[in-house]
């Protein structure tokens, strides 16, 4: 019950929806009703915060806040030397970002774009690092049917050359927090390599060392390309600069949500 709670409330304090849901109240108040003047603010507000949230510059500066918390790991060259914090990995663990279900593609085509991202970033980590086995998460989704995004995500890094008896999967954990406790049951205290997208990594991060998990923070799957908003951006509105904004967002609630319950 907490779980669906927690989504649905996430769901409606997004911008695009939250906004909508002022407009639509304010309308209804300025129509309907004699509070006039609030229903006006309501709009008001509503119609502000989409403005802000879907400025491409905005946007940007929101999610690079979050992205720039942890550097990315190097290119890493066969036969060279690991960088010593991955070299102690035993783990290399992806987190699950969604998928459709549709047979009829390939598994990689049935990935979201933040889990391919993902996979990718984790199998170019594991290639280059023997010693460690690949863990992938995600569970089935009753409402899509088909298997679970874990078994998308092994089939992905089958496909790109590993071998299948190194993967385990986790098909159980449904959000980032139950992930966590079941990195820690497979991994015990062995440094794990965590992949995730940057801008989801230091919820991910907090909520794994919460765990006791011995993390090395890969990012992968940015959404601010550009390092720095740049200046015409604050003067363009898209749904680019709306999307940026939502993954913030969602993060920011998130983590407030995890430390609110002693989470992290």
């Amino acid at each position: 019950m907490l779980f669906w709670l927690k989504k649905v409330a996430g769901y409606w304090l997004m911008p695009l929806p939250l906004s909508v849901a002022l407009i639509i109240g304010g309308v209804v108040l300025m129509r309907f009703t004699r509070r006039k003047r609030l229903g006006r603010g309501f709009a008001l507000v509503g119609g502000l915060w989409l403005l802000v949230c879907s400025n491409s510059g905005i946007g940007t500066w929101f999610v690079r806040g979050l992205e720039a918390e942890y550097p990315s790991q190097p290119t890493l060259t066969a036969g060279a030397p690991l960088p010593d914090d991955l070299a102690r990995c035993e783990f290399v663990v992806v987190l699950g970002g969604g998928n459709t279900h549709a047979p009829e593609w390939p598994a990689n085509n049935q990935l979201s774009a933040s889990a391919l991202s993902r996979i990718v970033e984790g199998v170019r980590l594991v290639r280059q690092m023997p010693q460690a086995r690949l863990i992938v998460s995600g569970p089935n989704d009753a409402a899509i049917g088909g298997p679970s995004h874990a078994r998308l995500l092994a089939d992905v890094a089958v496909s790109l050359g590993v071998p299948r008896e190194r993967i385990l999967e986790i098909s159980s954990a449904r959000d980032t927090e139950q992930e966590a406790v079941a990195i820690r049951a497979l991994a015990g205290d062995a440094p794990v390599a965590l992949v995730t997208s940057a801008w989801h990594l230091p919820r991910a991060m907090a909520l794994c060392r919460r765990q006791g998990i011995d993390a090395v923070a890969c990012p992968a799957d940015y959404a601010g390309r550009d390092i720095h908003p740049r200046f015409f951006d604050f003067f363009t509105w898209n749904v680019g600069g709306l999307e940026r904004s939502t993954k913030a967002v969602y993060e920011v609630i998130g983590a407030t949500w995890s430390q609110l319950r002693g989470k992290t």
